[in-house]
């Protein structure tokens, strides 16, 4: 992706070079609760990954000090920020389109843990949005676990899509779309639930391929090969086959990678948020 040189974000907050101290057992408490929202709202890892983290401890995210970032710390924060920028200027000229009054999200790049709207978070969920402070909460160490361990192809665009797909959730809350699941979602069984979930997330992920099919000048040959690699790598189905070595469709709340490709693949050749009804597709 061609980024060097273009507009950052002011709506980053990097918190890398913060140290953290504590300990909490995850799965009680306010982790409990982030792993629930990381279930509804996104965090490539989290359903998956929320059951392992209850087995052990993570460290609470009492910033203490805080050290210089490296150079290849302060690239990377430079690239995301213009992302979340391109982010910005795309989706909110496409919803001021539609005549819905936008307002920009922002972002936090943190390392191991961190505190939120949410409760308290491990970097093992993944990257994810919390609707409670319109924030999105990113530990840039998940992308090399992403290609190393979960067989993305990784590169740049692989970020890219994330962060994208991360804004989508932010489109849906203030288009009151999370609203009206998490109500419907309250009078349903775990199963249909689950399902009112997985469309949400594909419609993220639709959000995603919109963003870049508006960001197309600053594309590069084998960017969108690299976020379908990146989708591929986030389906339900691959996560568990990889991490439990079987397959539980009834469980699944993010959707399969080919329905991940698929609405990606879509938002990316429509460029039309009106088209991204994955809502339709579960019924």
């Amino acid at each position: 992706m061609k980024w060097q040189g273009r507009r950052q974000s002011d709506n980053v907050e990097d918190r890398r070079g913060m140290s953290s101290s504590g300990k909490v057992v995850a799965g009680g408490g306010a982790i409990g609760i982030i792993i629930l929202l990381l279930n509804m709202f996104g965090g490539e890892t989290g359903q998956t990954i929320g059951g392992l983290l209850q087995q052990t401890q993570q460290q609470a995210p009492a910033q203490q000090e805080q050290r210089a970032l490296t150079a290849e710390e302060k690239e990377t924060g430079a690239f995301v920020s213009t992302v979340f920028a391109d982010t910005e200027d795309i989706f909110g000229k496409l919803m001021q389109e539609h005549n819905v009054k936008y307002r920009n999200p922002k972002m936090v790049l943190f390392t191991e843990a961190v505190e939120t709207a949410c409760g308290s978070a491990s970097a093992a969920m993944g990257p994810f949005y919390c609707p409670g402070d319109e924030k999105v909460y990113m530990d840039l160490n998940f992308f090399e676990e992403l290609r190393t361990r979960f067989g993305a192809k990784g590169g740049d665009f692989a970020t890219a899509y994330v962060i994208a797909h991360e804004v989508g959730h932010h489109l849906q809350t203030v288009l009151g779309t999370s609203n009206k699941v998490r109500q419907l979602q309250q009078n349903m069984s775990k199963e249909e639930g689950n399902r009112l979930s997985v469309a949400l997330e594909l419609q993220a992920d639709f959000y995603a391929g919109v963003w870049a099919h508006h960001n197309q000048k600053y594309l590069d040959a084998n960017d969108i090969d690299e976020a379908l690699s990146a989708a591929q790598a986030v389906g339900d189905d691959a996560i568990q086959k990889r991490m439990q070595g079987y397959v539980v469709p009834e469980s699944f709340t993010h959707g399969t990678s080919e329905q991940r490709k698929k609405w990606f693949t879509k938002g990316f050749q429509t460029g039309d948020l009106s088209a991204g009804d994955t809502f339709a597709e579960i019924k």
